[in-house]
């Protein structure tokens, strides 16, 4: 399932690597913390630059305003995993 709504603002916890460029390990929804367990895409727009992650199952795309540093979610897919019994 896909959602794909407004944005919203998140709380994103970043690495910033050796070139200085900040890259998310984990974010807040609520008062749930989500781990990113993989960067499986990153793209830059004009005044944004855009990740797509992975944490467990789950993708998500977050996008930070360069001008002002704000993290939002863009996007949201669930992917279906085996039921639990």
């Amino acid at each position: 399932m896909i959602v794909n709504s407004p944005p919203f603002h998140v709380s994103v916890e970043c690495y910033s690597g050796y070139r200085g460029e900040e890259t998310p390990v984990r974010f807040r929804l609520g008062e749930r913390v989500v781990e990113v367990g993989e960067i499986v895409d990153r793209w830059l727009a004009p005044d944004h630059r855009y990740f797509k992650v992975r944490a467990d199952r789950d993708i998500y795309i977050l996008r930070n305003d360069v001008n002002t540093g704000d993290w939002e979610l863009v996007l949201f897919e669930t992917q279906p995993g085996p039921r639990e019994s």
